[in-house]
């Protein structure tokens, strides 16, 4: 009896469930009126703003650090090595002291020069003694004109040894200052290439050592021909900078344009452009390849980030909100520069875009800002 009475409970309340599923419409006030009221979707985005502002007009380009002054020192004479007075690699200044060659040598011939010269200026002194003799005798009658003659050509004949005598000592003393080699300029000295007792000659094809230049440097480096025009007006009105950064680090080095070779290069449409930078503090090292940014210009223009520039069959565009409503505005994309596109038409400035949420978005549909996370 008890079982009955559960599955008659049971039954009935099953039944009670069923009625209140089939006339929900009417105790809930009609479904057609629910959806009358329903709130068309608001889509979050993520906007920023058309920023209307000075531009640069630049190329980037991979160009390599030269030197503007190097040299390869070498010996004039054959001869030993005495003495080094610089660290490898260590920085020179200009006249500083690198080598001293032995001049033992070379200091014999000039005491052998100054020796004969000697002789001859003491030979000439007797000749223009005899010279003003014969000139006294021959106003007296008491010598002939060949003896004057003769005096005055002996004279004349020692007066161009000496001259010779003079060349020679003069051109040993030039030699001896080869033995003493110096920095010719400032800049950076690689290591030597000999040391103490090296027998030295001028045939060595391998220099002592080799100086660069460290400040000032050269920067080349290729553009296309297309930025020639730009490059060549801006130079005519101001000099376009330069721009040169060692890959994987933050340190550059700002210079401006020192030359543009004047033939553009057939294969492949490029032209070799010269910076030349400071370097004071020796950011840029010979030889490195760098990255080089010419700036040929600053122009004002509206810019929005990249990301906000959409891609369609009739071409680019991106949302604007305003009022709460998305708008597509078809625009025009002049270049892009440090993530941002520079937009020539479709925006004025000032404009709020969509920069995040486009997939969701048609023409006109609702929007509402995202609230910012801390910190960003």
């Amino acid at each position: 009896m008890k079982k009955r009475n559960l599955l008659l409970i049971v039954a009935v309340l099953g039944i009670a469930a069923g009625t209140a599923y089939i006339t929900r419409s009417s105790w809930t006030g009609g479904g057609s009126t629910v959806q009358g009221i329903q709130r068309p979707r608001i889509v979050s985005v993520d906007l920023a703003s058309a920023e209307r502002r000075s531009v640069p007009v630049d190329v980037d380009a991979i160009g390599t650090v030269s030197p503007i002054s190097s040299v390869a020192l070498k010996s004039r004479l054959e001869t030993t090595i005495v003495s080094v007075h610089f660290e490898d690699g260590a920085r020179v200044n200009e006249g500083d002291l690198l080598f001293i060659l032995d001049a033992r040598q070379i200091d014999a011939q000039i005491e052998q020069a100054e020796g004969v010269l000697a002789r001859d200026r003491a030979q000439l002194e007797g000749a223009q003694r005899d010279l003003r003799r014969y000139t006294e005798l021959v106003g007296k009658g008491a010598t002939t004109q060949v003896n004057l003659d003769n005096a005055k050509t002996q004279s004349d004949v020692l007066i161009g040894t000496i001259k010779a005598d003079q060349s020679a000592l003069d051109n040993l003393r030039v030699q001896k200052s080869y033995t003493l080699i110096r920095a010719p300029f400032s800049g950076r000295i690689s290591a030597a290439n000999v040391k103490v007792g090296n027998f030295v000659r001028p045939a060595d094809t391998q220099p002592l050592a080799t100086i660069n230049q460290m400040a000032p440097v050269y920067v080349t480096f290729a553009v296309p021909q297309r930025a020639l025009v730009d490059l060549r007006d801006a130079m005519g009105k101001g000099d376009p900078k330069v721009v040169a950064t060692i890959p994987g680090h933050r340190r550059s080095e700002q210079g401006k344009v020192a030359m543009v070779e004047n033939t553009v290069d057939a294969t492949t449409g490029m032209v070799t452009v010269r910076g030349i930078m400071a370097n004071e503090n020796e950011t840029l090292w010979p030889g490195t390849i760098v990255q080089t940014k010419l700036i040929i210009r600053s122009e004002d223009a509206v810019v929005v980030p990249t990301v906000a520039v959409q891609r369609s069959q009739n071409g680019n565009f991106v949302f604007v909100a305003k009022d709460g409503i998305a708008r597509v505005r078809p625009v025009k994309v002049d270049r892009t520069f440090q993530g941002s596109s520079v937009i020539s038409e479709g925006l004025s400035g000032g404009e709020s875009v969509v920069v995040d949420g486009q997939l969701l978005l048609s023409d006109g549909s609702r929007v509402e800002p995202r609230a910012r996370k801390a910190g960003a």
